[in-house]
C-alpha cells in the first residue's frame, strides 16, 4: 500500500523541535512560490517590493525621488494620488515615472520650489489579478532656518552662583543638533558641573572663576541640509567679593549681578525640571530619555530610582554624568514613576517624573498571501495591537471593503476574512489597515486562485552527504494546486518506502531517522494531483564520522614555560577537516606565541592571561566535534625534571584502498613522551608461510600516519607498527586485520646461482631458494639447466622440488658449465632466468713453478723470481703462487736454530715477489708452490741466499756514575741486536747553561770492546747532554741519551743534601710567573719543565704584611690558576710551588688587584680634574727637558753618567773561554738566575752597591717593563741579547737628548 502525504499534523518530541522549525519554515514558504520559472509562469497579483518611508523628509536641493516598486504576473501597472486626488504625472513636465516602475522623479533642480510638492502621496500598482496599495507618504522638504537676531548682554555673577545660558535654536525639520564651542570652534568642556540638557541649554551647577569667557557659542547642525547655525556669542565674567574695594563693592547695587544667590555652600536645588513632579510620554520601541539638571555648592550628584521596581539591567544607559536616564526599546511594563535625587553634602531633594508608554500599532498576525486551488478554503487574518488599541479595517484592491464588488466565497469577521470554496474570479488583493491616534500599520496580501499540475521544486539529480548515524533529510520541495501527494521509492524499486522505517513531513521531506551505509542508494519524490504528476530523483551517501582520537589534555605549566596541546582527527576519507583552535569559546589571541601545527597548538612563553579553556574543533562540511582541555597557570617552583621515554605503541591500525598489490595502512600514533617521534617502522608477518615471523617493511617519517605499501601475490598479511623517538623504540601496535592476496606466477628466480665441483668428477650446481613470501603461488618448484660451455651439446633440464641444490654426476674435471635456474608454480613460470657459468670440480696442481731466483736488496728485504705453470696443470681456478722461506742460521753465529718456515701467497697470476721484515746477516732458504681452489701444488726446489749487514740498534742502557768536580764515568750495554760485527761506539756530549742554552757540542770515538767509559776536564757544577750509539760496517745505529751535573764546587751553593759521588738529579723548573689581575680576582699562570705526574699549588698573602701564606691546590696539572675573592686595590705576592720529594717553588711575583668600580662608570678623560692633572704633568716634563738640554750643553755629566763610565759595560765583556759557557749576571746576596740571555763579567759577580744609580733600576733599560697602569714590573737585569733577527740597534739607555728629540 502506498503511503499518500496529507495535510495532517503530527508530534514531535522535544529533541526534534528544531527540526519542526526548520520544516514549519518550509510550509509556508509553499504558500508562495519562489522558483523563478514558476514565478515567471504562474498568474499572480501585485506585491509591492520597495517603497518611500511614511515620514519622508527631502532635501530642497536635490531632486524628489518617491520610490515604488512592485512585482506580479503580469507585470503591473502603476498611478498615484496625491492628498487623497489622482496625481496626473502627464500633465506636470516635471514629473517623470521610471519604465517598468511606480517610482517617480520630480525635477526641482532645473526650475520649481520643493515647497511646491509637500503632500500626502499614495502609490497604486495593478493588473488583471488585483491592486496593492503603498502606505501614505508624507513629503515635506527639510528646513535650516537663521537664528533670530538679538542682543545678548554680558553676565556677571559672583564665584559659586548657578547659571543657565540658553540656546533657543530655530525650529528646523528635522530638529538640530546642539552642541556648545568657543570661537575657534573647540568644544566646551563638560563635567558634573558643567553639561548641556536635552534642550540644548548649557547648565552650571555653580560657576568658577575659569568659567570667565566672552565666547560662550551655541551652534545647531542641520544634518540633513548639512548646513550649521550659530547664536551670537555670550559673554560670562565670574567675579568674587573679595576682589572688590570697597569702593566698588559700595558702588554696585545686587541687581547688577546675575541673581541674588550667595556664593557660599548650598543644598541642591533642580535647574530643570521644574517642580516637584512632572510628566513623560513616550512611545513604544523608541528611546525613553528622563533628564535632571540641579544646582548648588558643592557640585550636586544625580541618583535614579524607580519606585515599585527596578530599572531593565540590559536596557538602561546614563548619559550626560548621569544627569540624563535613558532606556531603550521602550515597552508598556516601563510606564510608572521614576524618581532623581540630587545630593551634595548640605542636603538632596528629589523629583518625580511619570511616564506613561503608548503604543502605535504593531503586528500580532500580518496578512500573509494565499494561493488556492478551485473549490478550496482559506484565511485571512489580520491582527494588530497598540495602545490605545487600534481598529481594523479592510481594503480590496486598494478600494474600502465596504463598497468594493461583492464575492460570494467571501466572509468578513473581524479581523479575519474566511474564503469557502473560492473560484478564479475570487483572486484579489487584500489591504487590512491597523491605524490609532499615533499611527498606521497597512499591509497587502493577495488571494490567488490557481489550478496547476504539479511541479518539483528541489533541483534535479541532488547530492545529499549525511554522517552516519544521524538523521537524513531528503527534499522535495513541491508546488501544486490543488495540493499534491508526495511519495517516495529507493533504487526505481516497485513499492513506495513505508513510515514505519522512514518519517515523511507534509512539505514533502523525507527523513531517515538513522541513516546507515546501506542507506545509500538514489532516492525518487513523487508528485501527483488531479492535474497531473511530477517525480525528481536524488541521491545519497553516507560517510564516516569525524572523531578526535587523541584529545587535549588538562595542563598545568608554570609561568614562562611552553605547553602543547594535541589534537589527532579520524574522519571519512572523501571529507577534508579543518581544525580550529578556540580559547574561551573565542578566537585565539593574534600574538606569535601561538603556532598551530596539523595536530598541535603550542603556546611558548605562557603567561598568567593565557590561562583557560582551549578548544579543538574539527570541522567538515558534515560535521563538526569540539574537544577541551583547561590550561592553569601557575608561579614557577622547582619541579623534577620530564620524563622522558621511548614513545607509547601507535593504535587503531586500518586497512584501505586494498588491491593485489597494494594496500594503505593508517594508524594513531601514541604518546610520544615528550621525545618527538622521529619514524614509524612498519612490519608485516605472513601468517601462512612464517607465522610468528615478522619482517621489515618499510620506514616513514614521524610525521606521516599513513603508509602505501607494495605487496606481493599469495600472503596472508598482518601489519604492525613501531614508533621511535631519540630514546629508542616503542612496543609494537597491535596487529592488523589480516588480508591475504590472490596467487601469481613467481615474479623473480633464485639467486646466488652457481656452479662447483666438490670432487673432480661432478658439477654442484647451488641457489638460494626463493621463500614463501617470494614463492607468489602454491606448489614452488626449479627447473635447473646446465651445458658444457665450450661443446654443442642442448640444454639438460630436470625439474626438482623445493631444495637449493642439484649434483650433475660423471663430469669432466674442471670443464666450464653454462647454468641457470627457472621458478615455478602452480600459476606458471617466473621470467626467463639469467644464465651463469660454472666449472666442474678441481684437483690439485701437478706442476711446480720453475726457474726460481733470488735477489737481495738489503739487509732486510729480497725479491722473489719464478715461471708461471702452464694453465692446463693447475687443474683448478688459480688462486695465486705461496712462497716458504725460513732462517736457516745467523752469518754471524752460525748456531743452529728451530727452523721457522714463514709463508706469502700472491694472488693472481704474479711472478715475483717481495720478501720484507728480514733479519739482517742472516742465512735464509726457500721454494715456491702454485695454489688453486683444491689446494697446493709440488714445491720448487730450494733456493739459498744470505742477507748483508745492517745497522746495530741502540746501547741496551747507558749509566752515568761517580761524578766528580771535572769528570763523569759513563757505563753501558751492548745494542741487543748488532745486525752485524760492531766496529766502534760514538759519544757526543755537550753543556747546558742556566736558561736551558746548549753549549759547543764534543765528538768522541770509543773502541767496540769497551763497556765503560771516563770522561775528564768537565767544568764544575754543569750539567751536561750525552749522545750514545754503536756502528757496524753498514752505518751508525740509533742513539740513547742521557743528562748529569758534575759536582759542585767548594762555596757549596747547592742545597748540602747534594753531595759528591752521585749524580745529581735534573731539577724540576718553574718559570715566566705572570699574574692578570682584576677588581677581586687574578689569573696566575706559568711554565714548567721537568718530571710528568707532579701535582702544582699556589700560595699568595698580602704583599709586605707578615700574615702566613694561603696555598690553593692546583687541579691535575695544569699551569694556570684563578685566585677570587681578592680586596680590589690591594698588592699582593704570589709563588707556585709542586708537591712530591723534590719539592720546589717558583720565584714569588707581585700584582695589584683594580679599584673597586663605581656603580655607575664615569669617562676620566671628560673629568676637569684629570684633564688638569695631565697638563701639569706635561709642563713639569717640558722643563725637565729644558733643564737637562741646557745642563748638557754646557758639558755637565749625570751621576748616573759617571757611575758607568766607572764600571764598563757587562755586555761587552768575553765569554769564558775555557767552557764556552755563558756567564750569569746575578745579584751577590741571592744568587737569583737572571733573564735570558744576559751576561755577566768575567769575576761571575757583580756587587750590588756598583750599579745602585744605573739606568736599569729605574726601568729605562731594555728590560723594563710597565703594566698597562703605567706600574713599574721590571727586575734589576743587564741588557738583553740582542737576537741576529733583531738587527743591530743600540741597547744603550737613551739620553735626555734624544728623548727630547722624541718629544719635539
Amino acid at each position: 500500500m502506498q503511503l499518500k502525504i496529507m495535510p495532517k499534523k503530527k508530534r514531535l518530541s522535544a529533541g526534534r523541535a528544531p527540526l519542526m522549525l526548520f520544516l514549519c519554515q518550509m510550509i509556508s514558504a509553499l504558500e508562495v512560490p519562489l522558483d523563478q520559472a514558476i514565478l515567471q509562469e504562474m498568474v499572480q497579483p501585485p506585491t509591492i517590493t520597495q517603497q518611500s518611508p511614511k515620514d519622508y523628509i527631502i532635501d530642497p536641493r536635490e531632486n524628489i525621488v518617491i520610490q515604488c516598486e512592485a512585482k506580479g504576473k503580469p507585470p503591473p501597472s502603476f498611478s498615484w494620488t496625491r492628498n487623497g486626488t489622482h496625481f496626473d504625472i502627464d500633465k506636470d513636465p516635471l514629473v517623470t515615472m521610471k519604465p517598468g516602475s511606480g517610482t517617480l522623479t520630480i525635477n526641482i533642480m532645473s526650475e520649481g520650489k520643493a515647497e511646491t510638492y509637500e503632500g500626502v502621496y499614495q502609490c497604486t500598482a495593478r493588473n488583471e489579478r488585483g491592486a496593492a496599495i503603498s502606505n501614505n507618504i508624507v513629503i515635506r522638504p527639510s528646513r535650516s532656518p537663521l537664528w533670530t537676531k538679538e542682543k545678548l548682554e554680558p553676565i556677571t555673577l559672583r564665584n559659586g552662583q548657578s547659571l543657565v545660558l540658553p540656546c533657543r535654536p530655530p525650529i528646523g525639520l528635522p530638529p538640530p543638533i546642539i552642541f556648545w564651542m568657543d570661537n575657534s570652534f573647540q568644544r566646551l568642556p563638560q563635567s558634573e558641573r558643567v553639561s548641556q540638557g536635552l534642550n540644548g541649554d548649557l547648565y552650571f551647577s555653580n560657576v568658577l572663576p575659569e568659567d570667565t569667557r566672552e565666547d560662550y557659542i551655541c551652534y545647531a547642525r542641520f544634518n540633513h541640509t548639512q548646513t550649521i547655525q550659530q547664536k551670537q556669542p555670550i559673554s560670562v565674567k565670574v567675579i568674587s567679593v573679595d576682589e572688590l574695594n570697597d569702593t566698588i563693592a559700595a558702588n554696585l547695587s545686587d541687581t547688577e549681578f546675575y541673581g541674588a544667590k550667595s556664593h557660599r555652600q548650598r543644598p541642591p536645588a533642580f535647574l530643570t525640571p521644574d517642580g516637584n513632579t512632572s510628566r513623560k510620554e513616550e512611545l513604544r520601541g523608541n528611546v525613553l530619555s528622563l533628564e535632571c539638571i540641579a544646582e548648588g555648592l558643592p557640585t550636586p550628584i544625580i541618583y535614579w530610582i524607580k519606585e515599585d521596581g527596578t530599572l531593565p539591567i540590559n536596557r538602561t544607559f546614563y548619559r550626560n554624568f548621569k544627569k540624563t536616564l535613558q532606556i531603550v526599546q521602550v515597552t508598556e511594563a516601563d510606564s510608572g514613576n521614576y524618581q532623581c535625587i540630587a545630593k551634595n553634602a548640605l542636603g538632596a531633594i528629589h523629583h518625580t517624573i511619570s511616564v506613561t508608554v503608548k503604543a502605535a500599532p504593531y503586528w500580532i498576525i500580518a496578512p500573509q498571501n494565499l494561493v488556492l486551488s478551485p473549490e478550496e478554503d482559506g484565511t485571512l487574518i489580520c491582527r494588530a495591537n497598540g495602545n490605545p488599541k487600534p481598529r481594523i479595517s479592510w481594503l480590496s484592491n486598494g478600494v474600502p471593503i465596504e463598497i468594493a464588488p461583492d464575492d460570494p466565497s467571501r466572509k468578513i469577521d473581524g479581523d479575519t476574512i474566511i474564503f469557502s470554496k473560492v473560484q478564479e474570479r475570487s483572486s484579489a488583493v487584500y489591504q487590512c489597515n491597523a491605524s490609532n491616534e499615533y499611527g498606521y500599520l497597512l499591509a497587502n496580501a493577495f488571494v490567488n486562485v490557481l489550478a496547476e499540475p504539479p511541479r518539483i521544486l528541489t533541483s534535479a539529480n541532488t547530492l545529499y552527504q549525511v554522517i552516519a548515524n544521524r538523521p537524513a533529510l531528503l527534499d522535495c520541495a513541491f508546488f501544486g494546486s490543488p495540493l499534491p501527494t508526495i511519495e517516495w521509492f529507493k533504487d526505481t524499486k516497485g513499492s513506495a518506502l513505508r513510515e514505519d522505517i522512514y518519517v515523511l513531513h507534509e512539505n514533502g521531506t523525507l527523513e531517515i531517522p538513522v541513516a546507515q551505509k546501506d542507506s545509500t542508494g538514489t532516492y525518487t519524490c513523487v508528485a501527483r494531483n488531479k492535474l497531473g504528476m511530477a517525480k525528481n530523483d536524488v541521491h545519497l551517501e553516507i560517510k564516516d564520522p569525524t572523531r578526535i582520537i587523541k584529545q587535549p589534555e588538562y595542563a598545568v605549566v608554570q609561568r614562562g614555560n611552553t605547553v602543547s596541546f594535541e589534537c589527532k582527527v579520524k574522519h571519512d576519507h572523501t571529507l577534508i577537516p579543518t581544525v580550529t583552535w578556540l580559547k574561551d569559546h573565542g578566537e585565539l589571541p593574534s600574538d606569535g606565541r601561538f603556532t598551530v601545527d596539523k595536530d598541535h597548538l603550542v603556546v611558548a612563553d605562557v603567561s598568567d592571561d593565557d590561562g583557560g579553556t582551549y578548544t579543538c574543533v574539527a570541522n567538515t562540511t558534515l560535521d563538526n566535534v569540539s574537544a577541551s582541555a583547561v590550561l592553569s597557570v601557575v608561579a614557577p617552583t622547582p619541579t623534577p625534571a620530564p620524563i622522558y621515554d621511548v614513545p607509547n605503541p601507535p593504535f587503531d591500525l586500518e586497512l584501505t584502498d586494498q588491491l593485489d598489490r597494494s594496500v594503505q595502512l593508517s594508524w594513531t600514533p601514541g604518546d610520544d613522551n615528550n621525545s618527538p617521534i622521529t619514524k614509524f617502522i612498519i612490519e608485516y608477518e605472513d601468517a601462512m608461510h612464517e607465522p610468528g615471523l615478522w619482517h621489515h617493511q618499510t620506514e616513514v617519517p614521524g610525521t606521516q600516519t599513513t603508509a602505501q605499501l607494495k605487496l606481493s601475490p599469495y600472503v596472508n598479511y598482518s601489519f604492525r607498527v613501531m614508533a621511535e623517538n631519540n630514546l629508542g623504540r616503542s612496543l609494537p601496535s597491535e596487529a592488523s586485520e589480516q588480508y591475504l592476496t590472490k596467487a601469481a606466477e613467481p615474479d623473480k628466480n633464485p639467486t646466488a646461482v652457481e656452479g662447483l665441483g666438490s670432487e673432480p668428477d661432478n658439477l654442484v650446481i647451488t641457489w638460494k631458494p626463493l621463500n614463501g613470501f617470494e614463492s607468489n603461488g602454491p606448489g614452488l618448484q626449479y627447473k635447473v639447466s646446465w651445458r658444457q660451455k665450450d661443446g654443442d651439446d642442448e640444454w639438460t633440464s630436470v625439474v626438482v622440488a623445493n631444495v637449493s641444490k642439484y649434483i650433475v654426476s660423471g663430469t669432466p674435471t674442471f670443464v666450464p658449465y653454462l647454468i641457470k635456474v627457472q621458478a615455478l608454480n602452480d600459476a606458471g613460470f617466473a621470467p626467463e632466468p639469467a644464465v651463469v657459468m660454472g666449472h666442474s670440480g678441481e684437483d690439485l696442481p701437478m706442476v711446480a713453478p720453475g726457474n726460481v731466483r733470488v735477489n737481495v736488496v738489503n739487509s732486510t728485504l729480497a725479491e722473489v723470481h719464478w715461471d708461471p705453470v702452464p694453465l692446463k696443470s693447475i687443474r683448478g681456478h688459480l688462486q695465486g703462487y705461496r712462497i716458504y722461506y725460513w732462517k736457516a742460521q745467523s752469518s754471524l753465529t752460525r748456531n743452529r736454530r728451530h727452523l721457522e718456515k714463514k709463508i706469502l701467497t700472491f694472488q693472481g697470476s704474479r711472478t715475483h715477489g717481495m720478501l720484507p721484515g728480514l733479519e739482517p746477516f742472516s742465512h735464509y732458504s726457500l721454494n715456491v708452490r702454485v695454489v688453486n681452489g683444491k689446494g697446493e701444488g709440488p714445491a720448487s726446489t730450494d733456493r739459498v741466499f744470505n742477507t748483508p749487514e745492517g745497522v746495530p740498534s741502540a746501547p741496551s742502557s747507558l749509566k752515568i756514575v761517580n761524578p766528580t768536580l771535572d769528570s763523569l764515568t759513563l757505563e753501558w750495554e751492548p745494542p741487543s741486536h748488532p745486525n752485524g760485527i760492531l766496529t766502534e761506539y760514538t759519544l757526543k756530549y755537550q753543556p747546558i747553561n742556566s736558561t736551558h742554552e746548549l753549549g759547543p757540542l764534543v765528538d768522541l770515538k770509543i773502541p767496540a770492546n769497551k763497556t765503560r767509559w771516563i770522561l775528564k776536564n768537565l767544568n764544575f757544577s754543569t750539567r751536561y747532554k750525552f749522545y750514545f750509539y754503536a756502528q757496524t760496517a753498514a752505518g751508525s745505529g740509533s742513539q740513547i741519551t742521557e743528562e748529569a751535573i758534575t759536582t759542585v764546587d767548594e762555596a757549596g751553593i747547592l742545597p748540602p743534601d747534594v753531595g759528591a759521588g752521585k749524580v745529581k738529579t735534573v731539577y724540576p723548573r718553574i718559570s715566566k710567573l705572570t699574574t692578570a689581575a682584576a677588581e677581586t680576582s687574578a689569573n696566575i699562570s706559568w711554565e714548567y719543565e721537568g718530571p710528568e705526574l707532579v701535582n702544582f699549588y699556589v700560595e699568595y698573602g698580602v704583599a709586605g704584611s707578615k700574615e702566613e701564606w694561603r696555598r690553593e691546590i692546583v687541579n691535575g696539572s695544569r699551569s694556570f690558576f684563578g685566585l677570587k675573592g681578592l680586596m680590589p686595590g690591594t698588592a699582593y705576592k704570589v709563588r707556585v710551588g709542586a708537591e712530591g720529594d723534590s719539592g720546589f717553588v717558583s720565584s714569588e711575583d707581585v700584582f695589584e688587584t683594580g679599584p673597586a668600580m663605581a656603580s655607575r662608570q664615569v669617562d676620566i678623560a671628560t673629568q676637569g680634574w684629570f684633564i688638569g692633572l695631565m697638563c701639569a704633568v706635561a709642563l713639569l716634563i717640558l722643563i725637565l727637558l729644558i733643564v737637562c738640554f741646557i745642563r748638557r750643553n754646557k758639558g755637565g755629566k749625570y751621576p748616573v753618567k759617571e757611575k758607568e763610565d766607572a764600571h764598563a759595560d757587562p755586555e761587552i765583556q768575553p765569554m769564558k773561554e775555557d767552557d764556552g759557557t755563558f756567564g750569569e749576571y746575578s745579584d751577590a746576596e741571592d744568587h737569583k738566575p737572571l733573564k735570558k740571555g744576559s751576561r755577566t763579567p768575567s769575576d761571575r759577580t757583580v756587587k750590588k752597591e756598583d750599579s745602585d744609580d744605573s739606568l736599569v733600576d729605574y726601568g729605562e733599560g731594555v728590560n723594563g717593563q710597565f703594566n698597562e697602569d703605567g706600574s713599574f714590573i721590571g727586575q734589576y737585569s743587564g741588557k738583553k741579547e740582542k737576537e741576529p733577527a733583531e738587527g743591530n740597534e743600540s741597547s744603550e739607555a737613551p739620553s735626555p737628548v734624544n728623548a727630547m728629540n722624541s718629544f719635539v
